[in-house]
């Protein structure tokens, strides 16, 4: 890759010709493929956005210039040609570069990413300290068409109209998020692309004033105030220009020479301006074309073929967490009209498909609004209706308000699915989803449950959909564990955990999915000699009170395990419930995430790390053993 190799900064692309631009794309998108085929990653936006960001990094001065990425699933030409290359290959692995945008592992990159919709308020921070501060840098923001109708994104394009800094919002549009957009802005977008009668007449009204003898100046100026009557009539601009914004485009996100031009332009305009890109998504590779929601987020993958590559030692694979719950949901709203299920942009992501062609009228996706998700559902439950939204634990963080004040403060019956619950992998830490269980737990009346197998799983939410109140269930991501089911699923017991081992000399006090690892720590630990009690607590909340106080008399040593933060979380539960109840344990310690963002690598690889998979629960136990024996000596 003769022009890629040789990238150290966007300087060395500033002097490209528009061939060798043209070349440089294709070896980008070859590296890109290749990575993303071994390493796994976001594809498909990727692909798309390869010319946009070569004619970003070519009209703008970066780092000086600040440029902001919204959520990074389309930073990897950004990464790319900021001195990454070299280290390109280490793309999501443990130790090496982040999916995302980090301010720590670049200058480039001026403002993390990980959820959507922050970029436009990000750069307006930017732009307005510039002008605090006297600066002369550009500021621009490139933000999808699915994300630009987030709550956020809408409040902060208001507040630009309305202070006017000079700065540039490119929309790169593909006319697809995570799953297909939904909404009226999305529609409202998508008339300038399939209208190609409104581009040919507004081009052709112009040509023809510029014809016109005698007009001179004239001309331009009507030419100008032709193309705002072709705007108001179908443009998406107009919408932008009554917010304050100077709209350019609709331009080929494809076309770098256009591209450039236009950014050129917008760049020495004053006020906000808004640039239109329409870009493909998966752009040169055929079976992302055809199918961007597959490979939105791929896995590995034959690069010629676009068929999945499964390691040469995989057993048959088994359903995941995520299709589990779905099917057993699907299965309940079969049976209770009342069940309704709520997704912000999740359809594909929380394996809702096969809800949505059975029961359509019962899976409502409001795009990328978490807050309009949550207090939706709670206006559903006071007319009766058993709503679930079905949305990642990380992303369930932007509507804690929403769940408190809407729902909690109501006691009303909405079931909050967190899927991705737990140390997600190589996604890294603005998609971990470690802690609900603290935020949750934190909220009045809510019940937080957490299975630690898929029969489990399915009791779990029986019991939630029975309830008067609110309640959350935890969905791990990866494969569930494959024991059989249950056929005759019933309601838990509400706030009763489960002896799941019986041991005198420490209790693991175990929660969701980290309890078969608390087993077979339990069985490791047998072979030495030490008789270890497991527990599956269920309930974070309402916590077993009684089963707690019994484990603590029973055994001298108590270990509690959870794939969640410690701060504010189960083990800080069991703590609260020992203390309130004047117990004291001679041996106590909690196993969980630490008081720090955890990176990317592989579930396993971070479980370990966090001392919850087996190995170290069995090390922390005979730690704690040891320390019993030591002080009754």
């Amino acid at each position: 890759m003769p022009y890629l190799d040789s990238i150290r900064s966007p300087r060395d692309i500033k002097g490209l010709s528009p061939r060798q631009r043209l070349e440089l794309a294709g070896e980008i998108r070859a590296k890109i493929l290749e990575t993303v085929s071994k390493n796994g990653g976001h594809l498909a936006t990727n692909l798309g956005s390869v010319e946009l960001s070569l004619a970003v990094h070519t009209v703008f001065d970066a780092p000086g210039d600040q440029i902001v990425w919204d959520t990074g699933h389309q930073a990897y030409t950004h990464k790319l040609l900021t001195g990454r290359a070299g280290r390109f290959h280490t793309l999501r692995q443990l130790g090496g570069l982040s999916g995302f945008l980090r301010r720590d592992e670049s200058p480039y990159d001026t403002f993390g990413a990980g959820h959507a919709a922050t970029s436009v308020s990000a750069a307006a921070g930017m732009a307005l300290a510039r002008d605090i501060r006297r600066g002369e840098e550009r500021v621009v923001c490139i933000i999808g068409d699915s994300s630009i109708p987030n709550g956020m994104a809408f409040e902060a394009l208001n507040h630009l109209g309305h202070a006017r800094p000079d700065l540039l919002v490119i929309l790169n549009d593909n006319e697809m998020s995570i799953s297909p957009p939904v909404g009226a802005l999305s529609k409202y977008l998508s008339r300038i692309i399939t209208d190609r009668n409104y581009n040919r007449a507004r081009r052709e009204a112009k040509e023809l004033l510029k014809k016109i003898p005698g007009l001179g100046e004239q001309a331009a100026k009507m030419a100008r105030h032709v193309e705002e009557i072709f705007k108001s009539m179908v443009s998406p601009g107009m919408l932008f220009e009554e917010l304050g914004f100077t709209y350019v485009g609709p331009v080929d996100g494809h076309d770098v020479e256009a591209l450039i031009k236009l950014l050129k332009r917008a760049r020495d305009m004053k006020g906000p301006v808004l640039l239109h890109a329409i870009t493909r998504k998966g752009k040169g590779f055929e079976a992302a074309e055809k199918n961007p929601v597959k490979y939105h987020g791929a896995s590995n993958f034959d690069t010629k073929t676009g068929e999945a590559i499964a390691p040469a030692s995989a057993a048959a694979p088994k359903a995941t967490w995520s299709s589990y719950f779905a099917d057993r949901l699907l299965e309940a709203a079969k049976e209770d009209p009342r069940v309704v299920t709520i997704t912000p942009a999740m359809i594909a992501g929380s394996s809702l498909d096969k809800f949505l062609k059975e029961v359509p009228e019962r899976l409502i996706d409001v795009g990328i609004a978490e807050e309009h998700a949550v207090t939706m559902a709670a206006g559903m439950a006071t007319r009766g209706l058993r709503p679930v939204v079905a949305v990642y634990s990380t992303f369930l963080q932007r509507a804690f308000d929403q769940a408190v004040h809407d729902v909690a403060l109501q006691n009303l019956p909405v079931v909050f699915a967190m899927d991705r619950a737990g140390l997600v992998g190589d996604d890294g830490p603005t998609h971990h989803g470690v802690m609900d269980v603290s935020f949750m737990r934190s909220i009045p009346g809510m019940t937080v449950m957490a299975p630690s197998d898929e029969n489990e799983m399915e009791r779990m939410l029986r019991t939630a959909l029975e309830l008067e109140g609110p309640s959350c269930i935890r969905i791990p991501r990866g494969s569930v564990l494959g024991v059989e089911r249950q056929e005759a699923s019933r309601p838990l017991p509400l706030g009763k955990g489960l002896v799941r081992r019986e041991g005198k000399d420490v209790c693991l006090l175990a929660l969701g999915r980290v309890v078969g690892e608390a087993l077979e720590a339990a069985r490791a630990l047998e072979a030495e000699g030490i008789s270890a009690r497991v527990v599956d607590a269920r309930f974070a909340k309402p916590l077993d009170a009684d089963l707690v106080a019994d484990c603590a008399r029973a055994c001298p040593a108590l270990l509690t395990v959870e794939e969640g933060n410690l701060a504010g979380g189960f083990g800080s539960a069991v703590l609260e419930c020992l203390a309130d109840q004047g117990i004291a344990v001679p041996a106590l310690r909690r196993l969980g995430v630490p008081d720090r963002f955890i990176e990317h690598g592989t579930q396993a690889q971070l479980r370990a790390e966090c001392g919850i998979d087996a190995r170290g629960i069995a090390g922390a136990a005979r730690a704690l053993v040891a320390r019993v024996k030591v002080e009754a000596a």
